[in-house]
């Protein structure tokens, strides 16, 4: 390690002009009995200029006051740039297309090329699954399926919504979204004569699902962004008389539409966040009526897997943590499920993969992600199962899935705070892990080359006022004082059950090689512990997540990583709102926040069900529009209805003005008021930044984003050093 990244001395800060402001217009918001006045409610219409000039205002000066952090900002680009290998190819995965007794191989894989934005997507032929091709050479016969740079040409956002090639292995289908709202034009390509079909499909939701090559699922959003309808393309027919093959009228609910592994169905899902129901439909018969597999039951979710001549039932009937049963390729009834993997407290079971010879479960144990399989025998039958084990304290490893349902390996990948993302086959026959390729991170022009031995990760346990103990997961380099002294950045979700695993990220090294201590608190109401810890952050105890963060936070001040005044906190979503919230709550705890796209003023999102996703988050967070208990305990915590006349840490909100997930209004609210009542001196900024071209997950391209990542991380490290 060297120490061309210490900290800065102690600086004067530039002049910077006066804050835009804005208009604080009458509005108010009456439920209940509870009038809240919102002056900034106007803060809504994108497509008013005023709107619009309010949010660019608003970059001028954010960009003003970041001026003097060019040089930080373009060293930390740098890191990032120099570290990855920009030339880079994906460890090929073998897949066979049966269809009408034809039977084709190929290699499927994506390259990125230096200077290029967005991967191409290829294949090769394949012969033996067991030679792969060599990646560090050319790949004989290599076929350009998709170049994603030629698809988004000049525009300034683009994502892909579905990838998905056709049974005989002939024909792709892919959607676009070249503004960042997330509907998708559905486009089909001839990949025998490199044509474009004239068959386009405007205004699709994610996923589409092939039933041979002349039939295509797909699914629509609704005005509120809901996936709520199936229909059915037939190639060469007019996409406005395409059937509808499901619909869901409950708004609570979201649909998708994907296949088996074995190609033999198109499997529809229709869950709410408590809820689910699952439909078939064989491939062979596209025209037929999708059956139910168990009708809906309210609090029961299950997934489903056809597993051949059955099907497997991921499901939590009277199982918390969830259990694995079979049932009947025609099962239609809960009552056919028969357990395979009873439920056991503690081990969340959250994925099953069918395959020939053997099952694969994801699941959580102890707080960290596992593998398990299942042998089966020549009659499919389900045998003994054991846990793939890794020799590391911290890591996060996940099944991949293969391109057949024969496949006797199984790929993963995985990664910790200290190990790149690593991808294995795994030979289930003989219990034996196969190193395909470790992402290179390369030697840095100071720094020299990443060893993963000069960096320490830690788990570490801080104990709740109610006595929980919430696991942090740590790192930093070995040459980091642990004596307070160190600066600190401490990351936060803590909501849908999602967990936030250890993994490895070039952009953390950016800190870490600068002398920081980085630490991920695993708080309650993300997924990390199991279904509990999911149901302790939600509702009416959704306090507990903002609790638990603050308690995380000083823990690493208590444990000599870091002093309050050294300490940043990172957030995005309702990570975002975690952000508002302990701001709120422990102002004194941070030195500065970073909030990305946050979820900052959700009672009033909450209560307008016209609003895109609102109905179906009611079961998350709970329904304020019906129940003034849920309105008033929404309101406790809601950021923007808490502020306060007091000193908050520095505040830098990033928002996107096509994100459909959390409006841009939210957070152009939250910062108009924030900066309305803080004491906060110029030392202490509250800033707002609008990416203009962008949706939920920021710029799109990964250089673009790679500037997105260096401007948000030399605003913390600005912040926070001495």
């Amino acid at each position: 390690m060297t120490d061309d990244h210490s900290p800065a001395t102690s600086r004067p800060r530039p002049v910077v002009p006066e804050p835009p402001v804005a208009e604080r217009r009458p509005f108010t918001r009456s439920h209940h009995g509870d009038d809240f006045d919102d002056p900034y409610e106007w803060l809504r219409d994108k497509d008013d200029p005023a709107v619009v000039g309010y949010l660019e205002a608003e970059n001028a000066y954010t960009e003003a006051v970041t001026a003097e952090l060019e040089g930080l900002r373009e060293e930390i680009f740098t890191d990032i740039k120099s570290r990855t290998q920009e030339t880079d190819l994906s460890v090929p995965s073998y897949a066979t297309h049966r269809w009408g007794g034809r039977s084709t191989a190929y290699w499927y894989y994506q390259r990125t090329v230096e200077g290029s934005e967005y991967p191409i997507f290829c294949r090769a032929a394949a012969g033996d699954r067991n030679e792969l091709p060599d990646v560090e050479g050319e790949i004989t016969g290599e076929q350009v399926l998709l170049d994603a740079n030629a698809e988004a040409g000049d525009s300034e956002f683009f994502s892909l919504g579905a990838f998905s090639v056709s049974p005989t292995g002939d024909l792709l289908a892919y959607s676009v979204d070249l503004t960042g709202n997330e509907r998708f034009q559905l486009r089909f390509l001839d990949l025998t004569s490199g044509k474009r079909l004239d068959d386009v499909i405007d205004n699709v939701a994610y996923g589409a699902a092939w039933a041979g090559d002349d039939h295509l699922f797909y699914t629509r959003a609704d005005e509120a962004w809901r996936p709520f309808q199936v229909l059915r393309h037939r190639l060469g027919s007019d996409p406005a008389s395409d059937p509808e093959v499901f619909a869901e009228p409950d708004e609570r609910f979201w649909v998708g539409v994907g296949s088996s592994r074995d190609e033999n169905w198109v499997i529809i899902d229709a869950g709410s966040k408590l809820t689910s129901e699952v439909r078939l439909l064989p491939t062979s018969a596209p025209e037929s009526e999708p059956r139910i597999v168990a009708p809906r039951r309210q609090g029961v979710e299950y997934e489903v897997e056809p597993a051949g001549d059955r099907l497997l039932i991921l499901h939590n009937d009277g199982a918390e943590d969830f259990a694995l049963a079979q049932a009947p390729l025609d099962a239609q009834t809960h009552e056919q499920w028969q357990t395979v993997l009873p439920h056991q407290p503690g081990v969340r079971l959250q994925e099953v993969d069918a395959y020939q010879d053997q099952i694969v479960i994801g699941l959580r144990r102890n707080g960290l992600a596992g593998i398990h399989l299942i042998a089966r025998d020549a009659d499919g039958d389900l045998g003994d199962g054991w846990d793939i084990d890794f020799d590391e304290p911290l890591y996060t490893v996940s099944p991949m899935g293969a391109g057949d349902y024969d496949s006797p390996d199984l790929r993963l990948s995985f990664t910790s705070m200290i190990t790149p993302n690593s991808i294995y086959d795994y030979r289930v026959g003989e219990r034996k892990l196969i190193l395909r390729k470790i992402t290179p991170v390369l030697d840095h022009p100071t720094s020299g080359a990443y060893r993963k031995e000069d960096y320490e990760q830690r788990r570490e346990w801080a104990t709740a006022a109610d006595g929980t103990k919430i696991p942090l997961s740590i790192v930093y380099a070995k040459t980091t004082p642990l004596d307070g002294s160190a600066p600190a950045v401490i990351y936060g979700y803590g909501s849908y059950e999602i967990p936030m695993d250890p993994s490895f990220s070039i952009p953390v090294l950016s800190f870490l090689d600068r002398g920081f201590v980085y630490a991920i608190a695993h708080i309650r109401g993300g997924g990390e512990m199991g279904r509990h810890w999911y149901e302790q952050g939600k509702t009416t105890t959704k306090i507990n997540t903002f609790t638990d963060f603050v308690t995380a936070a000083r823990h690493l001040v208590d444990a000599g990583y870091t002093s309050a005044d050294r300490l940043a906190a990172r957030g995005g979503s309702a990570g975002g709102l975690l952000m508002g919230a302990v701001a709120n709550l422990a102002p004194d705890a941070f030195r500065a926040i970073h909030a990305a796209v946050p979820f900052v003023d959700p009672l009033t999102s909450i209560l307008m069900p016209e609003l895109p996703l609102t109905v179906t988050e009611w079961e998350e967070w709970g329904d304020p529009l019906h129940d003034p208990d849920i309105y008033a305990y929404m309101k406790s915590y809601s950021p923007y209805e808490n502020l306060a006349h007091k000193e908050y840490p520095a505040i830098l909100a990033t928002t996107s003005l096509h994100d459909t997930r959390v409006l841009f209004t939210e957070p152009a609210k939250w910062i108009a008021e924030l900066r309305r009542v803080a004491t906060n001196g110029p030392e202490r900024p509250i800033l707002l930044k609008t990416e203009m071209s962008a949706g939920h997950g920021g710029a799109s391209g990964r250089y673009k984003r790679w500037h997105e990542i260096a401007f948000e991380s030399a605003w913390l490290i600005d912040q926070v050093r001495p």
